[in-house]
């Protein structure tokens, strides 16, 4: 029973690593969408998505807009 503890602390810790990870990757980006749609005019601007996108695929969407 010694090792459920340690056990117990390596799965938390791996856990808390992989948590700590996704936050900047899932969700700040669900906390804070105007501060991420102002980064993405910014990146975005001065392309034109018809002359990149290629034939046949649908055009670039807003990922923060709802269906």
């Amino acid at each position: 029973m010694a090792g459920l503890p340690r056990t117990l602390g390596i799965f938390g810790g791996f856990v808390a690593v992989v948590a700590a990870a996704f936050y900047p990757i899932y969700f700040r980006p669900l906390l804070l969408p105007e501060e991420y749609k102002k980064e993405q005019s910014i990146n975005r601007a001065g392309i034109v998505q018809e002359d990149i996108q290629p034939a046949g695929l649908k055009v670039w969407s807003d990922p923060f807009g709802r269906k």
